[in-house]
């Protein structure tokens, strides 16, 4: 199945008298010009025949072919990838711009459909791999360089050899995968065509979720409990989303063999599950020390007796509630990347000047934001939903750091390139840390300092601490469906039992909160893919950390990790930097930066 990243969402009524300035828009060009470009149809007939003939020619032979035969072989599966990716991408990148339009859906499903109709034959591809035996490949990468490379891609496909099912049953699952992707697309309809209504303005899910860091209290609670009424009168429709996708993921599980509903996601990050589940409890056990501690400070600054959920993103009272044009982000960002090394403002900048942005927000459009690498052979795009905010810069800067690195890893070619979840949030988040860096060091006042520490603080607690009670809910929710349907009040008792220990005592929980676990995409578009983000952030601290110590040719060091892409494992990527992720001490010393954040914030109130 050629799958594109889940979807985003954007900011902009579209207007010359918008404060945010001039929001650039995707030209969508590079891959295709259109739903009838002459080149479009000329890859889909190629791809028809390429994939038959790949077939023909390789099934039930693998195991005789020479080094250079398999070379051939490897060579013409990553063109097949390459051409169905870029078809894929362009039919994708369209969709996410209106989710809410019927021929663009129906367009993206038909070319799905085609593409999966044409590489079920291919299917045989990985299974004959994985019948093959450890030192016959080892022979045949001795007398091929070349071939050789290939060689973390062959290691990747075999560490699902003990969960291969029969060459039959592989090309039903492969076919069944249109129509998990069916539930997908009623997930992201559903969500982008719901309608709210706040102080008789319509909005769209993305202006309400807004709302909820809006200075002011009561359209933050009015936001709040608008999304709990729509979601509810809603409930039903996402629990047999997830319903259904979870039951689906336990059956396929269970014929497999898989130890656990995480293990898939583990496998294809390639990563330990002991190194997750040291992540998950060295986190966890952070709790008082962060999220608690810090929710403590900011109920003070808010004057709370008690916070309500509507107040978890609230901006603080001292805060500029000063709206940042579009140019003054793009050159914040710009600064931080320059001044780290001129190469990565060199990489950044065609983003910004040749349509590789999607920016404002629109009706339809999907929520969220996202970098898509695309194809190796094009450049990456990056979807956004603008809105002015300090945070948005900082939205800027992880999609333009996911840019660089989709961009630097496309040497190694469409099989190399990708790189696992836990890996991908590398760049992005040590993207937002240079510019968040860059932004304390210009600080004025004291007071400027201590919003900026704050913010920063938020944002890291919102991608580890609650990220790892996100994953902690979807591991919950995945075995409580092991045992039968799960009402929607069912899924709501998970989702609260991780709330109150990840937020803290700081906090009271409104009626109806129970029910927003329902519009997070990547519970449904890639169940346990949360961790990558607590993964990333505390693998970026620790990096920032060597950085930040003056590591002799850190730069260089930096650019040849991204440049890896997928053919290196995370030890080996940061071995240069001294730092072993496997160690359960590493975790450590990444939430240490965000209590140090906290230490200088409580510093300030004596």
């Amino acid at each position: 199945m050629f799958q594109l990243p889940f979807p985003v969402r954007d900011a902009n009524a579209a207007g010359a008298a918008s404060p945010l300035g001039d929001l650039p828009e995707w030209n969508l060009d590079d891959l295709y010009t259109g739903e009838d470009a002459t080149e479009l149809k000329r890859d889909l007939d190629w791809l028809e025949q390429a994939c038959a003939s790949f077939a023909a020619d390789f099934e039930g032979k693998l195991g005789g072919l020479d080094a250079a035969g398999f070379l051939d072989c490897v060579l013409r599966n990553e063109k097949i990838n390459q051409i169905a990716g870029r078809i894929m991408s362009f039919a994708g990148l369209r969709y996410y711009q209106m989710t809410t339009d019927a021929d663009r859906a129906k367009f993206m499903s038909d070319l799905q459909e085609k593409i999966t109709n044409f590489t079920t034959p291919l299917v045989f591809f990985t299974l004959e791999i994985n019948r093959l035996a450890d030192d016959h490949l080892d022979g045949l990468y001795a007398q091929n360089a070349d071939l050789a490379r290939y060689k973390p891609v062959f290691d990747r496909v075999r560490a699902m050899k003990p969960y291969q099912l029969s060459d039959e049953l592989e090309k039903f699952m492969h076919d069944l995968g249109v129509v998990g992707d069916a539930w997908e697309r009623l997930f992201d309809e559903t969500i982008a065509g719901l309608e709210f209504e706040v102080d008789g303005e319509q909005l769209n899910i993305e202006g309400t979720l807004n709302l909820l860091t809006d200075p002011d209290r009561a359209k933050r609670e009015a936001g709040a409990r608008e999304l709990a009424d729509v979601f509810g009168a809603n409930i039903k429709t996402f629990a047999r989303v997830h319903n259904t996708q979870a039951k689906e993921k336990e059956i396929i599980d269970r014929w497999r063999g898989m130890e656990s509903a995480q293990l898939g996601r583990h496998l294809s990050n390639q990563v330990e599950p002991e190194v997750v589940e040291a992540l998950r409890n060295a986190v966890v056990a952070a709790y008082p020390k962060l999220s608690h501690r810090y929710y403590e400070l900011k109920r003070k600054w808010l004057g709370l007796d008690v916070m309500q959920v509507w107040d978890r993103n609230a901006p603080l009272p001292m805060e500029d509630p000063r709206v940042v044009n579009w140019d003054q982000a793009e050159k914040t960002v710009m600064d931080a990347y320059n001044a780290f090394d001129p190469r990565m403002g060199q990489i950044a900048e065609p983003f910004f000047r040749k349509g590789w942005i999607d920016a404002a927000v629109k009706p339809g459009k999907a929520p969220g934001a996202f970098a898509h690498p695309t194809v190796t052979n094009v450049h990456p795009y990056v979807m956004l939903n603008y809105l002015g905010k300090p945070r948005d810069v900082m939205t800027l800067a992880h999609e333009l750091g996911h840019g660089v690195h989709q961009v630097l890893a496309a040497e190694q070619g469409e099989m190399l390139s990708s790189t696992p979840l836990t890996l991908a949030e590398t760049a992005s988040v040590f993207g937002e840390m240079l510019t968040f860096r860059k932004m304390l060091d210009g600080a004025k006042t004291k007071a400027e300092r201590k919003i900026m520490l704050a913010g920063k603080v938020e944002d890291m607690i919102n991608t580890v601490v609650r990220q790892i009670a996100f994953y902690d809910f979807e591991c919950k929710l995945h075995a409580a469906r092991r045992g039968g349907e799960l009402t929607p009040d069912d899924i709501n008792v998970l989702w609260m039992s991780v709330q109150g220990e990840s937020l803290g005592p700081a906090f009271e929980f409104m009626e109806g909160y129970e029910t927003f676990w329902a519009y997070i995409p990547h519970f449904v578009h890639s169940p346990f893919y949360v961790y990558a983000y607590a993964f990333g952030d505390g693998l970026v601290n620790a990096l920032y950390a060597v950085y930040a110590e003056g590591d002799a040719g850190f730069e260089d060091k930096y650019f040849d990790m991204l440049k890896a892409g997928g053919s290196k494992h995370h030890k080996e990527l940061l071995a240069p930097f001294g730092l072993d992720a496997s160690d359960p001490a590493f975790w450590d010393k990444g939430l240490s930066m965000i209590s140090g954040f906290i230490d200088e914030l409580e510093a300030m109130e004596e």
